[in-house]
């Protein structure tokens, strides 16, 4: 097996396992976007005169087959590959001959990487933001459906002030919107082109053409100098992750209060059947495992943002291998905030509010009676706040 970095001589296998490690799995998803930047690549080479007509339209025609064939499920990338950028290259050169072995002039698996992973990025950030608009968007209706039935208010666990279905999921729906607008805006470091930083030093001695890759790509600009491409790994994809953490922990309070409502003391909601789990021993039982695991799911992504964080803090300038590892953490994260969207999104269009089980205390309305004799008599808040409390605390005696 021939790799891009191969002299020769032969590599132990435990190396190859220890240093591919899941790369050759989690490149997976990043196959369509290498063959992009790679077609982009080969076709600014040929705009500047290093590759002929000739070969960029059997690179180009080749590359889009692989990716056809790909999609279908016919090739995989193996341990063997060790990532994305072999794969390609190995089964281009042997669809095309010598015109594969063009086109890795003038980059490094280094900005190579980068480039994919970032177009892939840019894919995944409108996609996640639309996950959260769904579930916002399933809260708002929620808060319709509900919108005559009231709700006590906590704080401190204590029921506070009244009230409503609808301002409890709209306050939740407005928060989420909030995150998917933090995803949008995570894209500003993701939008910088990388290719042709090589290595972290440029190719000296080619007139490549920046520029044209990132109009080509549709990257908002081209990331410069060529020595902060290498500096700036880790930032995009922990920014981007930051914002899921956000997110899920607002679905995870969202869940919080769902398990609560559900507890038969409260009994305030009934989730969709279909939406439940049962017990192994107790016939009875209908669990709510959905809530729970996207509960648990914080700890998750603050575990994957930490992980993303800490891989470059101390390293030097320039590439270093460590980096490699920031990639399970940040498709843990990406795949997992979708699939709790998308769980979420469906729990709460099938979640009921039982309005005969909603008790809404006295007390909930004081601080409204306190607001009332401000208003009525003049006085202050203070001093209304003080003849409230003492006609609560004649009725509890």
């Amino acid at each position: 097996m021939s790799r891009l970095w191969d002299k020769g001589q032969p590599l132990d296998d435990r190396v190859l396992q220890f240093t591919a490690g899941e790369d050759h799995r989690l490149d997976e998803r990043l196959v369509p976007y290498d063959i992009r930047a790679s077609i982009a690549h080969a076709t600014m080479l040929n705009q500047q005169q290093l590759l002929s007509g000739t070969d960029l339209d059997a690179i180009r025609n080749g590359l889009l087959e692989l990716g056809k064939q790909h999609a279908a499920g016919d090739w995989h990338i193996s341990l063997d590959d060790e990532d994305v950028h072999t794969a390609l290259e190995t089964r281009l050169t042997q669809a095309i001959g010598e015109a594969g072995k063009r086109i890795h002039l003038g980059r490094s698996r280094n900005d190579q990487v980068l480039t994919a992973l970032r177009l892939y990025l840019l894919d995944v950030a409108d996609t996640l933001e639309e996950a959260a608009q769904a579930v916002a968007d399933a809260l708002s209706n929620l808060g319709q459906r509900e919108a005559d039935t009231a709700l006590p208010g906590y704080t401190h666990m204590q029921q506070a002030m009244p009230s409503s279905v609808a301002l409890w999921a709209e306050g939740y729906a407005a928060e989420i919107r909030d995150d998917a607008e933090g995803l949008a805006a995570s894209r500003r470091r993701i939008s910088r082109n990388p290719l042709g930083s090589a290595a972290g030093y440029g190719v000296p001695g080619l007139p490549v053409d920046r520029e044209f890759t990132a109009d080509e790509l549709g990257f908002d600009a081209v990331h410069e100098p060529v020595t902060a491409v290498q500096l700036s790994r880790g930032k995009a994809e922990a920014g981007l992750v930051f914002e899921l953490t956000l997110l899920i922990q607002d679905l995870g309070r969202l869940s919080a209060d769902v398990l609560l409502f559900y507890t038969q003391e409260f009994a305030y909601v009934r989730l969709p059947e279909n939406m439940t789990t049962g017990s192994s021993i107790m016939p009875q039982k209908r669990n709510p495992d959905v809530p729970e695991l996207v509960r648990g799911a914080t700890a998750t992504l603050q575990g994957c943002l930490l992980e993303i964080l800490n891989l470059p803090a101390k390293l030097t300038s320039g590439y270093q291998r460590d980096l490699q590892r920031v990639k399970p953490p940040l498709f843990r994260a990406i795949d997992l905030s979708l699939d709790c969207c998308a769980i979420m999104e469906s729990l709460v269009g099938g979640l009921e509010f039982r309005v005969d089980n909603i008790q809404m205390d006295a007390g909930l309305f004081a601080a409204g009676k306190a607001n009332r004799l401000v208003l009525e008599e003049g006085i202050s808040f203070r001093d209304a706040y003080r003849r409230i409390a003492e006609q609560f605390a004649d009725d509890d005696d």
